[in-house]
């Protein structure tokens, strides 16, 4: 069994110029030409680029336990930033990723003119309303605080959570890009906008903060135990997902992952390993 590889951004970038070179060829060289998609070489192991945590943790489980029953080839390479692996999975330096959510690829696809696709949503890391003050929704009062994240992804989604427990009221149809300056009615509570991840330093300063589910864990929270509301995880846009580059939906060992990926094992690897912290962004799969 080959080791995950484990890449820095410096050094994915090095390896990535690298493979950049060696794949190069004229256009009169078969070598240069890969076959893709439903007619990708299914003998050839399927190189997926991954966060380390939970992402690898979570393809390292269906390598382990249940790639080769599928007659599935996989191998892992880990990286330790969010713009590398799509960059990769675009050239062909690897097949797919695993790290991000459609409101970031989305971004990214606008940004850098790639076309990565999303193929199967598997977990959430849930944000959720955290307070060393208040033990439920309903002690929350007017004229308390609450801190949020100040970036435009994260202050929409955490607004939006607010308004789903039906602690302030957004104008129609503004989603996740929601704004502080689209609250209708604050019922009295006043708003503290803050760096996502300083958020968690604010719980002793603030009657409550909305934590991001990676800033909550490094915490030491339990978003299933501590948080006072938490996301939904179907349905969810924030669900982290499967993705390849456009076109190589149909390859069969993309297909085969994603199936894995969604199979009752990993359902339960995600919940009894993670404890809530990381939940299934599926239900359980139908019966056949």
């Amino acid at each position: 069994m080959r080791k995950n590889i484990k890449i820095t951004a410096a050094a994915a970038a090095t390896a990535a110029l690298a493979i950049g070179l060696s794949a190069c060829g004229t256009s009169s060289d078969p070598a240069s030409k890969s076959e893709t998609g439903a007619n990708a070489d299914t003998s050839k192991a399927l190189v997926v680029a991954a966060s380390p945590t939970p992402h690898a943790d979570i393809l390292n489980f269906v390598k382990k336990n249940l790639a080769d029953k599928e007659g599935l080839k996989l191998e892992v390479k880990e990286f330790t930033d969010y713009v590398l692996p799509n960059t990769a999975t675009q050239n062909g330096q690897v097949d797919a990723n695993f790290f991000q959510h459609k409101p970031y690829l989305d971004d990214f696809n606008a940004k850098q003119k790639t076309t990565i696709v999303p193929v199967v949503d598997v977990h959430l890391e849930p944000l959720g309303l955290y307070s060393n003050k208040v033990k439920d929704l309903k002690d929350i009062k007017a004229g308390q605080t609450i801190a949020v994240p100040n970036d435009t992804t994260n202050g929409g989604r955490a607004l939006q959570l607010l308004a789903e427990n039906g602690l302030i009221t957004l104008k129609d149809g503004v989603g996740t890009s929601a704004k502080l300056s689209d609250i209708t009615d604050k019922k009295g509570l006043e708003f503290k906008e803050l760096e996502a991840a300083t958020v968690p330093r604010a719980l002793n300063d603030v009657d409550a903060a909305v934590i991001n589910g990676n800033y909550a864990i490094e915490a030491k929270l339990q978003p299933g135990k501590d948080s006072i509301a938490l996301e939904k995880a179907e349905g969810n846009p924030y669900a982290n997902f499967l993705a390849v580059k456009d076109g190589n939906e149909k390859d069969p060992r993309v297909e085969k992952l994603a199936k894995l990926l969604n199979s009752d094992e990993v359902k339960k690897f995600i919940e009894d390993t993670y404890q809530g912290s990381i939940v299934p962004a599926f239900g359980a799969p139908a019966k056949s």
